[in-house]
């Protein structure tokens, strides 16, 4: 393992038997992640800092629950840690924002809202309000994740089916996603695919009839696209594609203070946090001159 920088007060090396893993059953770890993750450790050693939380006298993971995972099966001792003083709402609000660029899927942000509100007793509007989202989106992803019946989340979790098509299936009613999520896997459909199988299902109205009709999808050909000229994509105009990359920019601007905040470059690998700290003074010059671009496109709207 290469020797980390512990120079922060809150990163330490801990004792990798006495991590818990409580909030795993919120996050998704495919074998592929996991051993791509093995290889790592093994040939670079530990590159960042597992992000932890105290509950009460023990540790638990809020982020690096692959690494965690990887250093048991190679045998490891220790990993270094850095201990955030967050409580247990706090923890499951930090395992979005840690989350890698778009790593954390729809069915993981159900899975987390069902457990703020059944388990920490947090109110709709409350959750919206704490993940900065309205109680809308809050809302669709607690019925996602009460909606999709538990083998089909497991299916999720074994890797059987990808959370984007466990997300059209939970568009059937409970009896049905049972059979759909059977044909997805058999059948090895994609996630288009997916979406035109629930359809299909959908447009049948007696339940008899959509049962048959996921009986013969499980051993018959895969479905095919519906007759006709395909519907032309809306086109996005510039004011469209600004706003998107506004959003984009507020998200990710957000992360990476996040992370920064949370981790500092002194609970990484020297040779890690001079890679960072070198991208870092790059990233500088881009935002002045957007901060530039931007002031001059305000002072001349004033203007106008």
């Amino acid at each position: 393992m290469i020797a980390m920088d512990t120079r922060d007060s809150r990163t330490r090396p801990v004792e990798v038997a006495t991590v818990g893993e409580r909030l795993s059953g919120l996050r998704l770890c495919s074998a592929g992640a996991l051993a791509a993750m093995r290889r790592s450790l093994l040939q670079y050693g530990q590159l960042g800092a597992v992000t932890l939380f105290a509950d009460g006298d023990r540790l638990e993971v809020i982020d690096g629950f692959k690494r965690v995972r990887a250093a048991r099966a190679l045998g490891w001792r220790t990993l270094v840690a850095h201990v955030d003083p967050a409580g247990a709402v706090d923890a499951k609000l930090r395992l979005r924002e840690l989350a890698a660029g778009s790593a954390f899927t729809e069915l993981e942000e159900g899975w987390l809202v069902r457990s703020l509100y059944h388990e920490d007793g947090l109110s709709q509007p409350q959750i919206a309000r704490r993940m900065g989202r309205d109680k809308s989106w809050v809302w669709r992803r607690l019925m996602l994740a009460e909606a999709l019946e538990p083998v089909v989340q497991a299916d999720v979790r074994l890797g059987l089916i990808v959370p984007r098509a466990a997300v059209a299936v939970s568009r059937l009613p409970r009896g049905n996603q049972r059979a759909a999520s059977a044909v997805v896997v058999r059948r090895g459909l994609t996630v288009r695919q997916a979406e035109l199988l629930v359809g299909e299902v959908l447009a049948l109205g007696e339940p008899e009839a959509r049962s048959a009709l996921l009986e013969r999808r499980l051993e018959g050909p895969l479905p095919q696209k519906p007759p006709g000229p395909r519907p032309s994509r809306a086109m996005r105009n510039e004011a469209d594609w600004m706003s998107s990359d506004i959003l984009r920019v507020h998200e990710l601007a957000a992360r990476l203070q996040a992370r920064l905040l949370s981790t500092p470059l002194a609970a990484l690998t020297p040779p890690a946090a001079e890679l960072i700290g070198e991208a870092l003074v790059r990233l500088q010059p881009v935002l002045r001159a957007l901060d530039g671009v931007i002031a001059s496109v305000m002072n001349g709207r004033v203007s106008a």
